[in-house]
């Protein structure tokens, strides 16, 4: 007898594969049920259905009513009391609230794997989403807050339609929303608020006749329900770990622009410089009365945001989308922080900002509020609160990072010589503070705005110890790369001498790499290059395959003239095969190729073919091989020589234009 429900269910499989008028889908759904359904009257445990998991909510609540618990110190409950079995993390959640049981988790589970099986076509896979969210109604809240429902949730709302999601956060938030703010706390409900939040950018796909008959949309109406939650309980949300992304997502929706969502950010990226790649929508006009509503809640609490890092995050936000979508809707904003920041008591004749700059919390709040000032709200930060204070800013552990956003937003404003002249006075002791940074900040703002480039090289001269005798000048490149003054990297003791040029690559540095990198954007290029032509082959290839130095050779090579460009590759030649078999030598390569003019492509194609078969077996160099067309060239010389001079003539062609 105990093993008929796996002989029923193995019949209906059966027949699923033999009938042919029914869908292979629909006959999944159903003995997932009637397996569920027979797995109940065997262990009389509950359905994933509504109306069993209430039941067997109530009586699990009338039991836990009767039993008396001992307080905790604190004056809690259960701080005496044995864990029973049952009230564990998966029947009790956060705030208390009731967890899904284990036949309704392993449904969810199930469906999951169903999900990635994948359907043969859309109409079944409506149809098992549907089935699905029948089975969720009525329990949409407790789904969502528990960790495999909430994961199967968030993969089902895609799929669903922009009116089908409005009713699962319906559901999810309550009447009036009252369980709105419970769920995006929670740390797993949370995620599919922010789920259904996004499917507003697919709001367009209802027919615009039902929504004019029948007045906002049903996901509409709950996003301004959520925003009304959200604004009634501010300071809770932008103060919750959970409950601040909420918020944020809601920003971002309620100005019709999504960054990727919280799952498909990659770890361990933390490039401080580089922008998500943000998606705009069409938002209706009901968006924009609550986006103003919402912006004056949070400025009413901009305290909040002084003093903690995960409120301050949600105005960053808040300033980010406004600056994107509503520009002069962000210039009032970012003047009102501002002001409010400079109205905060400070010690006399110190302004309050200098002290804000320094904290962990503030100082990434007015990073934000720089980074998408106009000028003259920059001039005046300058003017009254920085001004005289920039290098002992730049010293600061803290405080150096809002410097190099305000050197780069300086950049293309006049601004920027003042900032230059007073921050080039401290550069060897920035430098020895360890904040490079605000070094290659620098660099970069002078290549963008193509001013003091001259005094920005003299500078560096200066603090790597290599500006007199006029003799250490050539070795220049090696020092700014790995951030060591002569004496240092030479391990010279002497004020005098010779350099040895032929000392190997050794301690080639990201920061260094990048300051070459700006450095090589200057006008003035030629002691970059005289540095270069130093080196020797050998080193050319320990550089062509460095992590950090092949994007140096990349941009000196690439940004030079053709004259200059041979010169280089003169150098480099007998290095062409091993270039090519490396990883980072091949992309070089490739570079040096794409920016090369015919005779310069034919010196290296004919060393390189020297070299077939090693480079037809070689995983990098195979590619090398291909895109260079090498056999081509081995082969119908002539036309590949043609095909070369009528792709330069365009790239040339290409480049006129743009300049």
């Amino acid at each position: 007898m105990t093993q008929l429900p796996t002989l029923k269910c193995l019949a209906l499989y059966l027949l699923s594969a033999l009938a042919g008028e029914v869908s292979a889908l629909l006959y999944d759904v159903i003995a997932v049920r009637h397996y569920c359904l027979e797995m109940r009257l065997w262990t009389e445990q509950p359905l994933p259905h509504a109306e069993n998991m209430a039941k067997g909510n109530s009586e699990k609540q009338q039991k836990a009513g009767t039993q008396k618990r001992k307080p905790d110190a604190d004056g809690g409950g259960g701080g005496g009391q044995k864990k029973k079995k049952g009230d564990g993390p998966a029947e009790q959640g956060e705030a208390g609230r009731k967890r899904l049981d284990a036949p309704s988790v392993g449904y969810f589970r199930r469906v999951g794997e169903r999900l990635d099986e994948g359907f043969p076509d859309d109409e079944e896979k409506e149809m098992f989403v549907e089935n699905v969210l029948m089975e969720v109604k009525g329990q949409a809240g407790r789904v969502a807050t528990d960790r495999t429902g909430s994961i199967t949730l968030q993969r089902l709302l895609p799929l669903c339609s922009p009116d089908r999601v409005g009713e699962v956060m319906a559901e999810v938030g309550g009447a009036s929303g009252s369980e709105f703010k419970a769920v995006c706390c929670d740390r797993c409900g949370g995620h599919v608020v922010e789920s259904a939040l996004r499917q507003m950018s697919r709001w367009t796909e209802t027919p615009q006749e039902e929504e004019e008959e029948e007045g906002p949309g049903v996901l509409e109406g709950q996003v301004l329900c959520l925003g009304q939650v959200v604004r009634e309980n501010i300071a809770e949300f932008i103060g919750h770990a959970h409950g601040s992304h909420v918020v944020r997502t809601l920003l971002h929706v309620l100005t019709g622009c999504l960054g990727p969502a919280r799952s498909e950010t990659r770890p361990g990226v933390k490039d401080r410089s580089v922008s998500p790649q943000m998606t705009d929508f069409e938002i209706p006009t009901s968006f924009w009365y609550e986006m103003g509503k919402l912006t004056e809640t949070l400025m009413e609490n901009i305290n909040l945001s002084i003093t903690d890092a995960v409120a301050s995050a949600v105005f960053q936000t808040m300033l980010t989308v406004s600056h994107r979508k509503r520009p002069k809707l962000c210039k009032k904003l970012l003047k009102r922080t501002v002001e409010y920041l400079m109205t905060r008591s400070a010690a006399p004749g110190v302004s309050p900002l200098l002290v804000f700059l320094k904290d962990q919390a503030s100082s990434h709040l007015l990073e934000t509020v720089i980074q998408l000032s106009h000028i003259s709200l920059l001039r005046d930060v300058y003017k009254n609160h920085l001004k005289g204070s920039l290098v002992s800013l730049a010293l600061h552990p803290i405080a150096n990072f809002p410097i190099q956003r305000l050197t780069a937003a300086a950049a293309k404003y006049k601004l920027f010589p003042r900032l230059f002249d007073e921050l080039i006075q401290g550069v060897e002791a920035i430098l020895a503070a360890g904040h490079m940074g605000v070094i290659v900040q620098l660099a970069e703002s002078c290549a963008e705005s193509g001013q003091k480039q001259d005094e920005m090289i003299k500078s560096l001269l200066n603090a790597f110890h290599c500006a007199e005798p006029s003799s250490r000048q050539v070795c220049c490149l090696p020092l700014f790369m790995s951030l060591l003054t002569y004496e240092v990297y030479y391990h010279s003791d002497t004020a005098g001498g010779d350099a040895q040029t032929e000392i190997p690559l050794t301690s080639i540095c990201y920061h260094g790499s990048r300051l070459v990198q700006a450095l090589a954007k200057f006008k003035e290029r030629s002691l970059l290059l005289s540095s270069l032509r130093t080196l020797t082959p050998a080193d050319l290839l320990t550089l062509a395959s460095h992590p950090a130095g092949s994007h140096v050779l990349q941009a000196l090579i690439t940004t030079s003239s053709d004259k200059g460009r041979g010169k280089i590759l003169r150098r480099l030649e007998g290095q062409y095969g091993q270039m090519a078999c490396s990883r980072l030598g091949s992309r070089v390569l490739e570079a040096v190729w794409s920016s090369a003019s015919v005779s310069q492509r034919q010196s290296i194609a004919q060393e390189l073919v020297q070299s077939e078969s090693q480079l037809r077996s070689d995983q990098f160099a195979r590619h090398v091989w291909a895109k260079f067309a090498l056999s081509h060239f081995m082969h119908r010389r002539a036309h590949w020589q043609e095909i070369q001079t009528g792709e330069s003539k365009k790239r040339k062609l290409f480049n006129d234009i743009l300049n």
